[in-house]
Protein backbone atom coordinates (compact mmCIF):
# COMPACT_ATOMS: atom_id res chain seq x y z
CA UNK A 1 0.00 0.00 0.00
CA UNK A 2 1.64 3.47 -1.20
CA UNK A 3 1.64 6.53 1.35
CA UNK A 4 1.62 10.01 -0.56
CA UNK A 5 4.48 11.23 2.06
CA UNK A 6 5.52 14.60 -0.53
CA UNK A 7 2.43 16.82 -1.41
CA UNK A 8 5.12 18.05 -4.07
CA UNK A 9 4.57 15.21 -6.64
CA UNK A 10 2.22 15.69 -9.09
CA UNK A 11 1.10 12.32 -9.44
CA UNK A 12 0.62 9.15 -7.22
CA UNK A 13 0.93 5.47 -8.30
CA UNK A 14 -2.51 4.23 -6.72
CA UNK A 15 -1.74 0.85 -5.22
CA UNK A 16 -5.03 -0.34 -6.28
CA UNK A 17 -5.40 -0.21 -9.80
CA UNK A 18 -2.20 0.97 -10.45
CA UNK A 19 -3.37 3.95 -12.37
CA UNK A 20 -1.81 7.16 -12.25
CA UNK A 21 -3.44 9.42 -10.01
CA UNK A 22 -3.20 13.54 -10.05
CA UNK A 23 -2.23 14.29 -6.20
CA UNK A 24 -4.23 17.46 -5.92
CA UNK A 25 -7.16 15.86 -6.55
CA UNK A 26 -6.32 12.53 -4.33
CA UNK A 27 -5.93 15.38 -1.62
CA UNK A 28 -9.42 16.17 -2.21
CA UNK A 29 -9.96 12.78 -1.87
CA UNK A 30 -8.75 12.16 1.43
CA UNK A 31 -6.16 9.80 -0.42
CA UNK A 32 -8.64 7.13 -1.59
CA UNK A 33 -8.74 6.44 -5.37
CA UNK A 34 -11.73 8.11 -7.31
CA UNK A 35 -11.37 5.12 -9.49
CA UNK A 36 -10.94 1.80 -7.90
CA UNK A 37 -11.98 3.67 -4.16
CA UNK A 38 -8.01 1.92 -2.72
CA UNK A 39 -7.50 3.94 0.65
CA UNK A 40 -3.87 5.36 0.47
CA UNK A 41 -2.31 5.21 3.77
CA UNK A 42 -1.60 8.49 5.12
CA UNK A 43 0.45 10.28 7.87
CA UNK A 44 -0.34 11.08 11.83
CA UNK A 45 -0.37 14.86 10.81
CA UNK A 46 -2.81 13.87 7.98
CA UNK A 47 -4.81 11.94 9.75
CA UNK A 48 -5.62 14.59 12.71
CA UNK A 49 -6.18 17.06 10.07
CA UNK A 50 -8.63 15.07 8.29
CA UNK A 51 -10.33 13.78 11.29
CA UNK A 52 -10.65 17.01 13.68
CA UNK A 53 -12.94 20.10 13.02
CA UNK A 54 -10.95 22.60 11.54
CA UNK A 55 -9.30 25.03 14.35
CA UNK A 56 -10.13 22.56 17.37
CA UNK A 57 -7.04 20.96 17.15
CA UNK A 58 -4.65 21.34 19.96
CA UNK A 59 -1.36 19.12 20.11
CA UNK A 60 -0.51 17.21 23.16
CA UNK A 61 3.19 17.67 24.11
CA UNK A 62 4.11 14.10 22.93
CA UNK A 63 6.85 11.89 25.63
CA UNK A 64 10.02 11.31 24.88
CA UNK A 65 11.78 7.92 26.02
CA UNK A 66 14.15 8.40 28.90
CA UNK A 67 16.49 6.08 27.17
CA UNK A 68 16.49 5.75 23.31
CA UNK A 69 18.68 2.58 23.32
CA UNK A 70 17.59 0.58 26.08
CA UNK A 71 19.57 -3.17 24.91
CA UNK A 72 22.20 -0.90 23.02
CA UNK A 73 20.94 -2.90 19.80
CA UNK A 74 22.80 -2.93 16.71
CA UNK A 75 21.86 -4.77 13.48
CA UNK A 76 22.60 -3.46 9.85
CA UNK A 77 23.47 0.26 12.02
CA UNK A 78 23.18 0.96 15.25
CA UNK A 79 19.01 1.46 16.87
CA UNK A 80 19.95 5.53 17.49
CA UNK A 81 21.09 6.14 13.92
CA UNK A 82 18.27 3.85 12.87
CA UNK A 83 16.01 6.69 14.47
CA UNK A 84 17.44 9.45 13.57
CA UNK A 85 17.18 8.60 9.56
CA UNK A 86 13.22 7.39 10.93
CA UNK A 87 12.40 10.94 12.41
CA UNK A 88 14.46 12.78 8.88
CA UNK A 89 12.28 10.76 6.45
CA UNK A 90 9.15 10.97 7.98
CA UNK A 91 8.55 14.16 9.32
CA UNK A 92 7.88 13.34 12.40
CA UNK A 93 9.27 12.41 16.27
CA UNK A 94 8.02 9.35 16.71
CA UNK A 95 5.34 6.63 15.39
CA UNK A 96 2.44 8.09 17.59
CA UNK A 97 0.82 11.66 17.20
CA UNK A 98 -1.59 13.29 20.01
CA UNK A 99 -4.06 16.09 20.17
CA UNK A 100 -7.45 17.72 21.62
CA UNK A 101 -10.31 18.66 19.64
CA UNK A 102 -13.65 17.87 18.07
CA UNK A 103 -15.30 15.95 15.58
CA UNK A 104 -18.70 17.32 14.47
CA UNK A 105 -18.32 19.66 17.94
CA UNK A 106 -18.06 16.73 20.18
CA UNK A 107 -14.94 16.90 22.08
CA UNK A 108 -12.30 13.78 21.69
CA UNK A 109 -8.79 13.01 21.77
CA UNK A 110 -7.30 11.40 19.53
CA UNK A 111 -4.36 9.39 18.92
CA UNK A 112 -2.91 8.74 15.69
CA UNK A 113 -0.05 6.27 14.59
CA UNK A 114 2.07 6.35 11.23
CA UNK A 115 2.95 3.68 9.30
CA UNK A 116 6.02 5.71 7.95
CA UNK A 117 7.96 6.14 11.01
CA UNK A 118 9.21 2.55 11.77
CA UNK A 119 6.28 1.02 10.84
CA UNK A 120 4.31 2.53 13.07
CA UNK A 121 6.25 0.24 15.70
CA UNK A 122 5.24 -0.12 19.24
CA UNK A 123 8.75 1.39 21.23
CA UNK A 124 8.60 3.06 24.69
CA UNK A 125 7.82 6.20 23.79
CA UNK A 126 5.02 5.70 21.38
CA UNK A 127 3.71 3.33 24.33
CA UNK A 128 4.17 6.84 26.35
CA UNK A 129 2.32 8.57 23.60
CA UNK A 130 -1.03 6.53 23.73
CA UNK A 131 -1.10 6.15 27.43
CA UNK A 132 -0.45 10.34 27.80
CA UNK A 133 -3.50 10.43 25.29
CA UNK A 134 -5.98 7.80 27.64
CA UNK A 135 -4.60 10.08 30.26
CA UNK A 136 -5.80 12.87 28.97
CA UNK A 137 -9.19 11.62 27.69
CA UNK A 138 -9.38 10.42 31.38
CA UNK A 139 -8.70 14.34 32.62
CA UNK A 140 -11.14 15.69 30.10
CA UNK A 141 -13.79 13.59 30.62
CA UNK A 142 -14.04 12.76 27.26
CA UNK A 143 -13.87 9.82 24.56
CA UNK A 144 -10.83 8.74 23.17
CA UNK A 145 -9.96 7.78 19.48
CA UNK A 146 -7.27 5.92 18.22
CA UNK A 147 -6.14 5.74 14.73
CA UNK A 148 -4.10 2.35 14.30
CA UNK A 149 -0.94 1.83 11.90
CA UNK A 150 1.90 -0.46 13.20
CA UNK A 151 3.51 -4.02 12.21
CA UNK A 152 3.82 -4.61 15.87
CA UNK A 153 6.25 -4.02 18.77
CA UNK A 154 9.64 -2.62 18.05
CA UNK A 155 11.50 -5.14 18.37
CA UNK A 156 14.97 -2.75 18.80
CA UNK A 157 13.52 -2.24 22.35
CA UNK A 158 13.15 -5.82 23.46
CA UNK A 159 11.54 -6.49 26.43
CA UNK A 160 10.53 -2.97 27.02
CA UNK A 161 8.95 -2.44 23.59
CA UNK A 162 6.70 -6.01 24.52
CA UNK A 163 5.52 -3.94 27.90
CA UNK A 164 3.88 -1.75 26.49
CA UNK A 165 0.98 -3.55 25.95
CA UNK A 166 0.24 -4.24 29.31
CA UNK A 167 0.80 -0.35 29.83
CA UNK A 168 -1.57 0.40 27.01
CA UNK A 169 -4.45 -2.42 28.72
CA UNK A 170 -4.18 -0.50 32.25
CA UNK A 171 -4.38 2.65 30.63
CA UNK A 172 -7.74 1.44 28.68
CA UNK A 173 -8.97 -0.21 32.15
CA UNK A 174 -8.63 3.40 34.00
CA UNK A 175 -10.90 4.95 31.39
CA UNK A 176 -13.74 1.81 31.52
CA UNK A 177 -13.33 2.32 35.41
CA UNK A 178 -14.15 6.02 34.69
CA UNK A 179 -16.82 5.59 32.06
CA UNK A 180 -15.15 7.01 29.30
CA UNK A 181 -16.11 5.61 25.45
CA UNK A 182 -13.08 4.31 23.29
CA UNK A 183 -13.18 4.51 19.50
CA UNK A 184 -10.38 3.01 17.96
CA UNK A 185 -9.94 3.36 13.61
CA UNK A 186 -8.03 0.21 12.35
CA UNK A 187 -6.23 1.59 9.37
CA UNK A 188 -4.13 -0.41 7.04
CA UNK A 189 -1.85 -2.51 8.36
CA UNK A 190 -2.77 -3.41 11.78
CA UNK A 191 -0.72 -6.16 13.78
CA UNK A 192 0.66 -7.51 16.62
CA UNK A 193 1.54 -5.50 19.55
CA UNK A 194 -0.80 -2.75 18.72
CA UNK A 195 -3.66 -5.14 17.22
CA UNK A 196 -3.60 -7.48 20.74
CA UNK A 197 -3.97 -3.96 22.87
CA UNK A 198 -4.75 -0.69 21.89
CA UNK A 199 -6.62 -1.44 18.47
CA UNK A 200 -8.61 -4.57 19.87
CA UNK A 201 -9.12 -2.52 23.74
CA UNK A 202 -11.88 -0.56 22.37
CA UNK A 203 -15.55 -0.33 23.00
CA UNK A 204 -16.04 0.30 19.36
CA UNK A 205 -13.61 -0.88 16.49
CA UNK A 206 -14.35 0.93 13.36
CA UNK A 207 -12.07 -0.31 9.82
CA UNK A 208 -11.36 1.30 6.98
CA UNK A 209 -12.33 -1.17 3.78
CA UNK A 210 -9.62 -3.29 3.13
CA UNK A 211 -7.34 -2.47 6.59
CA UNK A 212 -5.15 -5.63 7.51
CA UNK A 213 -5.89 -6.57 11.36
CA UNK A 214 -4.38 -9.49 12.89
CA UNK A 215 -1.79 -10.25 15.40
CA UNK A 216 0.62 -13.03 13.41
CA UNK A 217 1.22 -10.65 9.56
CA UNK A 218 0.14 -13.12 6.67
CA UNK A 219 3.74 -13.99 6.11
CA UNK A 220 4.03 -15.44 9.73
CA UNK A 221 1.18 -17.28 9.25
CA UNK A 222 2.23 -19.27 5.95
CA UNK A 223 5.69 -19.34 7.08
CA UNK A 224 5.20 -21.55 10.31
CA UNK A 225 1.95 -23.43 9.07
CA UNK A 226 2.72 -23.82 5.21
CA UNK A 227 -0.93 -23.45 3.82
CA UNK A 228 -2.16 -20.73 1.44
CA UNK A 229 -4.08 -18.36 3.10
CA UNK A 230 -7.93 -17.82 2.44
CA UNK A 231 -9.26 -14.97 0.02
CA UNK A 232 -9.28 -11.67 2.25
CA UNK A 233 -7.99 -13.48 5.04
CA UNK A 234 -7.50 -10.84 8.33
CA UNK A 235 -8.98 -7.79 5.89
CA UNK A 236 -11.41 -5.95 7.40
CA UNK A 237 -14.60 -6.96 5.55
CA UNK A 238 -13.67 -10.69 6.64
CA UNK A 239 -13.19 -9.22 10.47
CA UNK A 240 -16.79 -7.73 10.16
CA UNK A 241 -18.28 -10.94 9.09
CA UNK A 242 -16.61 -12.64 12.02
CA UNK A 243 -17.88 -10.21 14.12
CA UNK A 244 -14.45 -8.74 15.44
CA UNK A 245 -14.58 -5.15 13.91
CA UNK A 246 -18.12 -3.48 14.25
CA UNK A 247 -17.95 -1.36 11.05
CA UNK A 248 -16.37 -1.43 7.92
CA UNK A 249 -16.56 2.95 7.02
CA UNK A 250 -15.29 4.38 4.27
CA UNK A 251 -12.79 7.76 4.87
CA UNK A 252 -15.35 9.48 3.26
CA UNK A 253 -18.28 8.72 6.03
CA UNK A 254 -15.54 8.39 8.94
CA UNK A 255 -16.46 11.99 10.59
CA UNK A 256 -20.27 11.99 10.68
CA UNK A 257 -20.05 8.32 11.95
CA UNK A 258 -17.44 9.25 14.55
CA UNK A 259 -19.71 12.32 15.52
CA UNK A 260 -22.03 10.54 16.24
CA UNK A 261 -20.43 8.33 18.43
CA UNK A 262 -19.30 10.71 20.18
CA UNK A 263 -22.39 12.36 21.10
CA UNK A 264 -23.33 8.76 22.58
CA UNK A 265 -19.94 8.61 24.62
CA UNK A 266 -20.97 10.58 27.31
CA UNK A 267 -20.40 9.22 30.75
CA UNK A 268 -23.22 10.21 31.95
CA UNK A 269 -26.53 8.94 30.89
CA UNK A 270 -29.32 11.34 32.52
CA UNK A 271 -31.28 13.25 30.04
CA UNK A 272 -30.04 16.68 28.40
CA UNK A 273 -33.11 18.56 26.95
CA UNK A 274 -36.03 16.98 25.66
CA UNK A 275 -36.64 16.16 22.06
CA UNK A 276 -39.96 14.20 22.89
CA UNK A 277 -41.43 14.74 19.03
CA UNK A 278 -45.42 14.96 18.38
CA UNK A 279 -47.65 14.27 21.51
CA UNK A 280 -49.41 10.61 21.59
CA UNK A 281 -52.81 10.53 20.29
CA UNK A 282 -55.16 10.13 23.75
CA UNK A 283 -55.99 6.85 24.72
CA UNK A 284 -52.48 5.39 24.27
CA UNK A 285 -51.16 5.94 27.76
CA UNK A 286 -49.29 2.67 29.60
CA UNK A 287 -52.30 0.42 31.02
CA UNK A 288 -51.80 -0.38 34.13
CA UNK A 289 -55.24 -1.86 35.10
CA UNK A 290 -56.02 -5.36 32.80
CA UNK A 291 -59.65 -4.42 32.61
CA UNK A 292 -59.29 -1.50 30.33
CA UNK A 293 -58.02 -3.53 28.09
CA UNK A 294 -60.64 -5.06 25.15
CA UNK A 295 -60.93 -8.37 25.49
CA UNK A 296 -60.04 -10.34 22.72
CA UNK A 297 -59.38 -14.58 22.05
CA UNK A 298 -56.04 -15.30 22.85
CA UNK A 299 -55.23 -16.53 19.93
CA UNK A 300 -56.03 -14.06 17.57
CA UNK A 301 -53.31 -12.18 20.01
CA UNK A 302 -50.82 -14.63 18.73
CA UNK A 303 -51.74 -14.29 15.22
CA UNK A 304 -51.55 -10.23 15.60
CA UNK A 305 -48.49 -10.86 17.38
CA UNK A 306 -46.66 -12.43 14.11
CA UNK A 307 -48.10 -10.11 11.72
CA UNK A 308 -45.11 -9.64 9.26
CA UNK A 309 -46.22 -5.89 9.05
CA UNK A 310 -45.58 -4.73 12.95
CA UNK A 311 -43.22 -2.52 13.77
CA UNK A 312 -39.93 -4.24 14.13
CA UNK A 313 -36.58 -3.63 16.17
CA UNK A 314 -34.72 -1.42 14.02
CA UNK A 315 -38.17 0.64 12.70
CA UNK A 316 -38.70 1.73 16.61
CA UNK A 317 -34.85 2.59 16.69
CA UNK A 318 -35.16 4.81 13.65
CA UNK A 319 -38.09 6.33 14.54
CA UNK A 320 -37.60 7.06 18.08
CA UNK A 321 -33.62 7.71 18.50
CA UNK A 322 -30.93 9.53 17.06
CA UNK A 323 -26.90 9.18 16.35
CA UNK A 324 -27.80 5.24 16.41
CA UNK A 325 -24.47 3.01 15.52
CA UNK A 326 -25.23 -0.58 15.13
CA UNK A 327 -22.00 -2.62 16.73
CA UNK A 328 -21.86 -5.94 15.52
CA UNK A 329 -20.56 -8.90 16.89
CA UNK A 330 -19.57 -10.76 20.16
CA UNK A 331 -15.46 -9.74 19.81
CA UNK A 332 -14.70 -13.81 19.67
CA UNK A 333 -15.35 -14.96 15.89
CA UNK A 334 -19.15 -14.26 15.52
CA UNK A 335 -22.39 -11.90 14.73
CA UNK A 336 -25.96 -12.51 15.27
CA UNK A 337 -27.86 -10.89 12.13
CA UNK A 338 -31.37 -12.14 14.97
CA UNK A 339 -30.51 -9.48 17.53
CA UNK A 340 -28.84 -5.94 16.66
CA UNK A 341 -27.82 -2.90 19.05
CA UNK A 342 -25.86 -0.12 19.75
CA UNK A 343 -25.40 3.31 21.65
CA UNK A 344 -27.76 6.16 20.81
CA UNK A 345 -29.24 8.76 21.78
CA UNK A 346 -33.09 8.97 23.08
CA UNK A 347 -34.97 11.94 23.76
CA UNK A 348 -32.02 14.05 25.11
CA UNK A 349 -30.43 10.68 26.97
CA UNK A 350 -27.57 8.88 26.04
CA UNK A 351 -29.07 5.09 26.03
CA UNK A 352 -27.50 1.87 24.45
CA UNK A 353 -30.96 0.07 22.72
CA UNK A 354 -30.77 -3.55 21.48
CA UNK A 355 -33.63 -5.88 20.52
CA UNK A 356 -34.66 -8.94 18.08
CA UNK A 357 -34.89 -8.06 14.71
CA UNK A 358 -37.34 -10.49 12.22
CA UNK A 359 -37.65 -8.64 9.02
CA UNK A 360 -40.94 -8.79 6.59
CA UNK A 361 -39.79 -10.61 3.25
CA UNK A 362 -38.51 -14.35 3.78
CA UNK A 363 -34.93 -13.13 2.72
CA UNK A 364 -35.00 -10.79 5.66
CA UNK A 365 -36.60 -13.81 7.78
CA UNK A 366 -34.35 -16.42 6.94
CA UNK A 367 -31.33 -13.80 7.00
CA UNK A 368 -32.13 -13.02 10.34
CA UNK A 369 -33.34 -16.64 11.18
CA UNK A 370 -36.19 -14.95 12.26
CA UNK A 371 -35.46 -13.21 14.93
CA UNK A 372 -34.18 -15.96 17.06
CA UNK A 373 -30.80 -15.28 18.47
CA UNK A 374 -27.91 -17.56 18.55
CA UNK A 375 -25.41 -18.09 21.46
CA UNK A 376 -23.69 -15.26 19.83
CA UNK A 377 -26.71 -13.13 19.94
CA UNK A 378 -26.85 -13.39 23.50
CA UNK A 379 -22.85 -13.17 23.80
CA UNK A 380 -23.11 -10.05 21.94
CA UNK A 381 -26.20 -8.87 24.22
CA UNK A 382 -23.82 -9.15 27.10
CA UNK A 383 -21.45 -6.75 25.07
CA UNK A 384 -24.27 -4.25 24.54
CA UNK A 385 -25.65 -4.44 28.52
CA UNK A 386 -21.90 -4.17 29.62
CA UNK A 387 -21.40 -1.14 27.18
CA UNK A 388 -24.51 0.57 28.93
CA UNK A 389 -23.28 -0.55 32.49
CA UNK A 390 -19.56 1.51 31.43
CA UNK A 391 -21.18 4.41 29.76
CA UNK A 392 -23.95 4.56 33.08
CA UNK A 393 -26.49 4.63 30.76
CA UNK A 394 -30.14 2.96 30.55
CA UNK A 395 -30.51 -0.10 28.46
CA UNK A 396 -33.78 -0.63 26.87
CA UNK A 397 -34.56 -4.01 25.17
CA UNK A 398 -37.13 -4.67 22.71
CA UNK A 399 -38.18 -8.60 22.24
CA UNK A 400 -39.30 -9.98 19.49
CA UNK A 401 -38.52 -13.69 19.41
CA UNK A 402 -40.32 -16.95 18.52
CA UNK A 403 -37.77 -18.38 21.17
CA UNK A 404 -33.69 -19.42 21.07
CA UNK A 405 -32.65 -20.88 18.12
CA UNK A 406 -33.03 -24.51 18.20
CA UNK A 407 -30.74 -25.60 15.66
CA UNK A 408 -27.93 -28.44 16.24
CA UNK A 409 -25.01 -25.48 16.16
CA UNK A 410 -26.90 -23.26 18.58
CA UNK A 411 -26.65 -26.14 21.01
CA UNK A 412 -23.21 -27.08 20.10
CA UNK A 413 -22.22 -23.11 20.64
CA UNK A 414 -23.49 -23.22 24.01
CA UNK A 415 -27.03 -21.66 23.72
CA UNK A 416 -27.78 -22.79 27.16
CA UNK A 417 -24.60 -21.54 28.92
CA UNK A 418 -24.83 -17.99 26.68
CA UNK A 419 -28.96 -17.37 27.85
CA UNK A 420 -28.15 -18.27 31.32
CA UNK A 421 -24.65 -15.86 31.76
CA UNK A 422 -27.26 -13.16 30.19
CA UNK A 423 -29.57 -13.50 32.46
CA UNK A 424 -27.15 -13.20 35.17
CA UNK A 425 -25.61 -9.93 34.07
CA UNK A 426 -28.26 -8.60 33.11
CA UNK A 427 -30.00 -8.96 37.13
CA UNK A 428 -27.03 -7.35 38.39
CA UNK A 429 -26.41 -4.23 35.42
CA UNK A 430 -26.11 -1.11 37.21
CA UNK A 431 -27.82 0.86 35.29
CA UNK A 432 -31.75 1.39 34.81
CA UNK A 433 -32.92 -1.48 31.94
CA UNK A 434 -37.10 -0.87 30.75
CA UNK A 435 -37.57 -3.92 28.55
CA UNK A 436 -40.50 -3.73 25.59
CA UNK A 437 -42.23 -7.29 24.28
CA UNK A 438 -43.14 -5.68 20.85
CA UNK A 439 -44.36 -8.96 18.90
CA UNK A 440 -44.07 -12.56 20.01
CA UNK A 441 -41.69 -13.09 23.81
CA UNK A 442 -41.31 -16.61 23.25
CA UNK A 443 -39.72 -18.85 26.13
CA UNK A 444 -36.13 -18.84 27.11
CA UNK A 445 -35.03 -16.54 23.85
CA UNK A 446 -37.15 -13.44 24.89
CA UNK A 447 -36.17 -14.07 28.94
CA UNK A 448 -32.73 -13.36 28.23
CA UNK A 449 -33.75 -9.69 27.61
CA UNK A 450 -36.58 -9.09 29.88
CA UNK A 451 -34.56 -8.83 33.41
CA UNK A 452 -35.46 -5.13 33.68
CA UNK A 453 -36.88 -2.95 36.08
CA UNK A 454 -40.14 -2.28 34.08
CA UNK A 455 -41.31 -4.55 31.77
CA UNK A 456 -43.72 -3.46 29.34
CA UNK A 457 -45.64 -5.19 26.12
CA UNK A 458 -47.61 -3.87 23.37
CA UNK A 459 -51.35 -4.67 23.42
CA UNK A 460 -51.06 -7.36 20.81
CA UNK A 461 -47.65 -8.80 21.81
CA UNK A 462 -47.55 -12.08 23.42
CA UNK A 463 -45.35 -13.77 26.24
CA UNK A 464 -45.26 -17.19 27.41
CA UNK A 465 -43.10 -20.07 28.29
CA UNK A 466 -43.37 -22.09 24.97
CA UNK A 467 -45.35 -21.42 21.66
CA UNK A 468 -49.23 -22.27 21.80
CA UNK A 469 -48.25 -24.69 19.42
CA UNK A 470 -45.40 -26.43 21.29
CA UNK A 471 -47.82 -26.77 24.45
CA UNK A 472 -50.48 -28.45 22.42
CA UNK A 473 -48.64 -30.55 20.89
CA UNK A 474 -46.79 -31.80 24.05
CA UNK A 475 -49.90 -31.63 26.47
CA UNK A 476 -52.98 -31.86 24.24
CA UNK A 477 -50.64 -34.37 22.00
CA UNK A 478 -52.74 -32.23 19.09
CA UNK A 479 -51.02 -28.98 17.61
CA UNK A 480 -54.49 -28.01 16.41
CA UNK A 481 -55.37 -27.57 20.19
CA UNK A 482 -53.36 -24.51 19.92
CA UNK A 483 -55.74 -22.03 20.42
CA UNK A 484 -57.08 -23.82 23.40
CA UNK A 485 -53.21 -23.40 24.99
CA UNK A 486 -53.37 -20.18 24.13
CA UNK A 487 -55.83 -19.53 26.32
CA UNK A 488 -54.46 -21.85 29.48
CA UNK A 489 -51.36 -19.99 29.39
CA UNK A 490 -52.78 -16.63 29.58
CA UNK A 491 -49.89 -15.02 27.36
CA UNK A 492 -51.44 -12.14 26.27
CA UNK A 493 -51.34 -8.74 28.03
CA UNK A 494 -54.37 -8.92 29.67
CA UNK A 495 -53.50 -12.44 31.45
CA UNK A 496 -50.09 -10.96 31.92
CA UNK A 497 -51.32 -8.01 33.52
CA UNK A 498 -53.57 -9.94 36.32
CA UNK A 499 -50.49 -12.38 37.19
CA UNK A 500 -48.79 -9.43 38.24
CA UNK A 501 -46.18 -10.56 34.74
CA UNK A 502 -45.38 -7.08 33.03
CA UNK A 503 -45.32 -3.90 34.89
CA UNK A 504 -47.95 -2.38 32.19
CA UNK A 505 -49.34 -2.65 28.59
CA UNK A 506 -48.94 0.06 25.39
CA UNK A 507 -52.07 0.22 23.87
CA UNK A 508 -51.44 -0.10 19.92
CA UNK A 509 -53.17 2.74 18.19
CA UNK A 510 -55.39 2.27 14.27
CA UNK A 511 -55.84 4.80 12.01
CA UNK A 512 -59.59 6.11 11.59
CA UNK A 513 -59.90 3.19 9.00
CA UNK A 514 -59.46 0.55 12.04
CA UNK A 515 -55.89 -0.55 10.06
CA UNK A 516 -52.60 -0.49 12.61
CA UNK A 517 -51.19 3.17 12.61
CA UNK A 518 -47.38 2.17 13.12
CA UNK A 519 -45.97 5.59 14.02
CA UNK A 520 -48.43 7.18 16.73
CA UNK A 521 -47.85 2.88 18.47
CA UNK A 522 -44.15 3.72 18.04
CA UNK A 523 -44.71 7.07 19.61
CA UNK A 524 -46.49 5.71 22.55
CA UNK A 525 -43.42 3.15 23.06
CA UNK A 526 -41.36 6.16 22.97
CA UNK A 527 -43.51 8.10 25.58
CA UNK A 528 -44.13 4.90 27.95
CA UNK A 529 -40.01 4.34 28.20
CA UNK A 530 -39.33 7.79 28.60
CA UNK A 531 -41.68 8.17 31.33
CA UNK A 532 -40.31 4.57 32.83
CA UNK A 533 -36.89 6.06 32.79
CA UNK A 534 -37.81 9.72 34.73
CA UNK A 535 -39.21 7.44 37.26
CA UNK A 536 -35.80 5.45 37.60
CA UNK A 537 -33.81 8.50 37.56
CA UNK A 538 -31.87 9.49 40.30
CA UNK A 539 -31.86 5.85 42.27
CA UNK A 540 -28.63 4.94 42.92
CA UNK A 541 -26.87 2.24 41.71
CA UNK A 542 -26.50 -0.36 44.16
CA UNK A 543 -30.47 0.33 45.33
CA UNK A 544 -31.62 -0.32 41.52
CA UNK A 545 -29.69 -3.49 42.03
CA UNK A 546 -31.08 -4.18 45.33
CA UNK A 547 -34.39 -3.85 44.08
CA UNK A 548 -34.12 -5.77 40.62
CA UNK A 549 -32.73 -9.11 42.88
CA UNK A 550 -35.30 -8.56 45.13
CA UNK A 551 -37.95 -8.77 42.89
CA UNK A 552 -36.29 -11.57 41.18
CA UNK A 553 -35.82 -13.62 44.06
CA UNK A 554 -39.30 -12.67 45.45
CA UNK A 555 -41.18 -16.09 46.13
CA UNK A 556 -43.18 -17.78 43.27
CA UNK A 557 -45.83 -19.09 45.92
CA UNK A 558 -46.21 -15.23 46.84
CA UNK A 559 -46.74 -13.96 43.74
CA UNK A 560 -49.29 -16.91 42.33
CA UNK A 561 -50.88 -16.22 45.45
CA UNK A 562 -51.47 -12.96 44.74
CA UNK A 563 -52.61 -13.26 41.42
CA UNK A 564 -54.79 -16.41 41.93
CA UNK A 565 -57.64 -14.26 43.28
CA UNK A 566 -57.47 -11.99 40.48
CA UNK A 567 -57.19 -14.32 37.77
CA UNK A 568 -59.69 -16.34 39.20
CA UNK A 569 -62.71 -13.41 39.07
CA UNK A 570 -61.09 -13.45 35.56
CA UNK A 571 -61.26 -16.55 33.65
CA UNK A 572 -63.19 -18.71 35.85
CA UNK A 573 -62.31 -21.08 39.24
CA UNK A 574 -61.78 -24.02 36.94
CA UNK A 575 -58.05 -22.29 36.21
CA UNK A 576 -57.45 -20.19 38.89
CA UNK A 577 -55.04 -23.41 40.46
CA UNK A 578 -52.71 -23.35 37.46
CA UNK A 579 -49.15 -22.08 38.40
CA UNK A 580 -49.15 -18.37 37.29
CA UNK A 581 -46.06 -17.16 35.03
CA UNK A 582 -43.35 -15.42 37.86
CA UNK A 583 -42.65 -11.58 38.44
CA UNK A 584 -40.33 -10.04 35.59
CA UNK A 585 -40.80 -13.65 33.36
CA UNK A 586 -42.29 -16.66 32.16
CA UNK A 587 -41.03 -19.96 34.79
CA UNK A 588 -38.24 -21.70 32.57
CA UNK A 589 -38.61 -25.49 31.67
Amino acid sequence: MTVRTDPALPWVLCPGCRIPQYAHRLARDLDVCPGCSAHLRVGARERLRQLLDPGTAVPIPGAASALDDPLRFHDTMPYPERLSRAREMSGIDEAVLTAAGEIGGRPVVVAAMDFAFLGGSLGMAAGQRLCDAAAAALDRGVPLLTATASGGARMQEGIFSLRQMARIAAAFARLDEAGILTVTLVTDPTYGGVAASVATLADVIIAEPRARMGFAGPRVVRQITRTALPPGFQTAESLAARGLVDRVVPRRSLRPVLASLLGCGRADGRPIGRNAGPAVPAGLAVVRDPDLLAPVDPWERVKRARDLDRSTTLDHIAFLCTDFQELHGDRTGADCPALVGGPARFRGRTVVIMGHQKGRTARELSGRNFGMATPTGYRKAARLAALAAKLRCPLITLVDTPGADPRVEAENGGQAGAIAANLRMMARLPVPIVSVITGEGGSGGALALTVADRLLMLENAVYSVISPEGCAAILWRAENAAPEAAAALRLDAAGLLRAGAVDGVVREAVTADGEPDRDATMRAVGEAIEAELDALDGIPALQLVERRLAGLLESDGAVAAAAAPVLAAAVGPDMSQERSPERNGAPCR
